[in-house]
C-alpha cells in the first residue's frame, strides 16, 4: 500500500500553492506530477484531500477535493513549560517526542539554575512541524519564545498548575495519581519542569504561592529532557 504523504499547510482551504518547503519536498523528493493526490494538514485539526493541478520545478499547485475534520485523540489542553538544557539537540528531541506523543503547548522559560539563557525557537517549529506530520497529528503545538521563569509564574494560566521538582522541604504528592484523580478530563493542565539543578527553593515557593502544585514525577532522578517528556505522557494518560 503507497504510504499516505502529508504537507502542512496553514490555512489550506484558502490557499492553493503548497509552501516553498513543502514544495521542494514535492517537487525534487516526492517528484510529484499533475493529478496526483496529496494529503494537507492546516494545524488546527483538519486534513484536506487534495490533487496537484500545476507541478514545476519550484513551485506545486493544488486544488482541494475534499476536507476532513479530525476528532481531537485527547481532551483538555496538555501544556509543558521548561527550562530548556544548555545542549539543544537534548530539547530538540523532547520536541520531537513531545509532539509525537500528543501535547497542545510547550513553553520555555529560564530560572536560577539554567544554563540556556536564549532559545532561537525557529529550527523548534520546523521540528514540531515534522513530528507532527510525521505522527499524523492534526493539531500543530504552540511553540512558546522563553521567558523569565518570574514572568512565566506571573502570566495567567488556566486550569489545573503543577510544578514539578526534587526538594523533600516541600510536600509533593505524584503529578501522576494527581491527573488521575482529576475528575474533569477537559480541564486544562501546566506542568513546570525545571533545569539540570532544578529550580531554586525560592521559585518554588514562588510558584506555590501563584497557584501551582508540589509535585514528583516518581523515584527515579530524572534528567530535564527526560522529565519533560514523562510529564507529557502522565498528560495524555489522563486524558483518554
Amino acid at each position: 500500500m503507497k504510504e499516505t504523504r502529508f504537507f502542512y499547510v496553514p490555512d489550506a482551504d484558502q490557499q492553493q500553492e503548497l509552501p516553498p518547503s513543502e514544495a521542494m519536498h514535492a517537487m525534487r523528493v516526492l517528484r510529484l506530477k499533475s493529478g496526483d493526490e496529496l494529503f494537507l494538514m492546516d494545524g488546527v485539526g483538519n486534513y484536506y484531500r487534495a490533487v496537484v493541478t500545476i507541478a514545476a520545478t519550484h513551485n506545486c499547485y493544488y486544488d482541494i477535493v475534499e476536507c476532513l475534520p479530525q476528532t481531537p485523540q485527547w481532551q483538555g489542553h496538555v501544556h509543558l513549560a521548561i527550562a530548556p538544557t544548555k545542549m539543544l539537540d537534548r530539547i530538540e528531541w523532547l520536541v520531537e517526542k513531545a509532539t509525537e506523543v500528543g501535547v497542545d503547548e510547550i513553553s520555555f522559560f529560564h530560572s536560577k539554575f539554567s544554563e540556556r539563557k536564549l532559545l532561537k525557537t525557529t529550527r523548534l517549529e520546523k521540528i514540531a512541524i515534522s513530528a507532527m506530520k510525521q505522527s499524523h497529528k492534526a493539531w500543530k503545538p504552540v511553540i512558546r519564545e522563553m521567558v523569565s521563569f518570574k514572568d512565566f509564574i506571573n502570566a495567567p494560566v488556566e486550569g489545573r498548575k503543577y510544578i514539578a521538582h526534587c526538594y523533600e522541604e516541600f510536600p509533593r504528592t505524584s503529578l501522576f495519581a494527581e491527573l488521575q484523580a482529576q475528575a474533569d478530563t477537559t480541564e486544562p493542565v501546566t506542568v513546570l519542569i525545571g533545569p539540570e539543578g532544578d529550580f531554586s527553593i525560592d521559585e518554588v515557593e514562588m510558584a506555590v504561592k501563584a497557584g501551582y502544585q508540589s509535585v514528583h514525577l516518581g523515584n527515579s532522578r530524572l534528567r530535564t529532557e527526560t522529565a519533560g517528556l514523562m510529564a507529557v505522557t502522565m498528560m495524555q494518560l489522563s486524558k483518554p
